[in-house]
């Protein structure tokens, strides 16, 4: 199933509903819990109840009163997460090397918009570049405490699509002396544009995922490639902190195609057997930088790093 959070097109309040081929499906009735809770909270209250909705959410799937898609407005599925847990690099790149250490870091949950928001680019010159960085993004079921490897999926809900959007200085040096903060800007999380159940991915770690920008191809890698797979991020992230159902686990990107968002750009992200996430991008200083696609190394700076040093993030 394809989960959303949706509002009518002339407005109104924002509900929970499934994203079919026939449109969108309202699943407010079928929802089992306190009313007057949050759009946050409805989805939370999905991903822990599911099991008990499932039957009927099926059912709604295949027989219930379908919307079409130009008469509603998607929001983000997972409006405020608890946690944005994000891998720092995580692919091979087509690189023979020794695997790099598994790490992460948190993103702002307020970053978070959905499809067809707008990325804004923060009004302030010290960010020399924003680039784009396309993932798979794990939804949690929790709560997940030291989860082993094996037992992986009992802590996966779902999937979901992210544009991990990141703020850099000059000489592609991280903003802010390595800070992550340049990854938390506002809007800097698009996320969505569904949340597609665990059962309907077979393997996340065989997901191709494609990224344009004004309709040019700039990411185009499969989750295969991933340094460490999906069941080791899970057992590593769980060994460190609770994991609560909500929470996401951005799982890194293949830099190869890294290149920067600009003002009036239209990004596309799309991940197979999830969907397609579209924002507009917006920069009130009307900065630019040379478009193209940089295979494998960043070349938006003479300085032009390899994005596998170290230093690289």
């Amino acid at each position: 199933m394809k989960l959303v959070l949706f509002q009518d097109r002339d407005g109104g309040e924002i509900r929970p509903g499934l994203l079919t081929l026939r449109g969108v499906v309202d699943i407010a009735g079928a929802i089992r819990g306190p009313a007057g809770r949050t759009p946050a909270d409805t989805m939370n209250g999905i991903v822990d109840g599911f099991a008990a909705m499932r039957e009927d959410l099926a059912r709604l799937e295949e027989e219930g009163a379908a919307i079409p898609p130009d008469g509603v407005r998607l929001h983000p599925p997972l409006p405020r997460p608890g946690k944005i847990l994000c891998c720092i690099g995580n692919y091979w790149e087509h690189r023979e090397r020794d695997p790099r250490p598994l790490n992460m870091f948190l993103k702002n949950p307020d970053a978070v918009i959905g499809p067809g928001d707008t990325v804004v680019l923060p009004d302030m010159t010290e960010p020399w570049v924003f680039h784009h960085e396309a993932e798979l993004a794990l939804v949690i079921k929790g709560p997940a405490k030291g989860v082993r490897r094996q037992d992986w999926r009992e802590a996966v809900f779902g999937y979901t699509c992210l544009i991990d959007v990141s703020a850099r200085g000059e000489g592609r040096s991280t903003w802010r002396a390595r800070s992550w903060m340049g990854k938390s800007f506002d809007t800097f999380a698009p996320l969505g544009p569904c949340i597609v159940t665990a059962d309907e991915i077979a393997d996340p770690n065989d997901l191709d995922v494609r990224f344009r920008v004004c309709g040019q191809l700039r990411h185009d890698y499969n989750t295969g490639d991933m340094e460490h797979p999906v069941p080791e991020l899970v057992a590593w992230a769980s060994a460190i902190m609770t994991l609560n159902s909500g929470d996401v686990i951005g799982c890194g990107t293949n830099h190869e195609g890294l290149g920067p968002l600009q003002d009036g750009d239209r990004a596309e992200i799309e991940i197979a057997g999830i969907g397609r996430l579209e924002v507009d991008v917006a920069d009130p200083l009307k900065r630019s930088w040379e478009r193209g696609v940089y295979m494998g190394r960043d070349s938006t700076h003479p300085d032009n790093p390899d994005p596998q040093d170290p230093s690289y993030r």
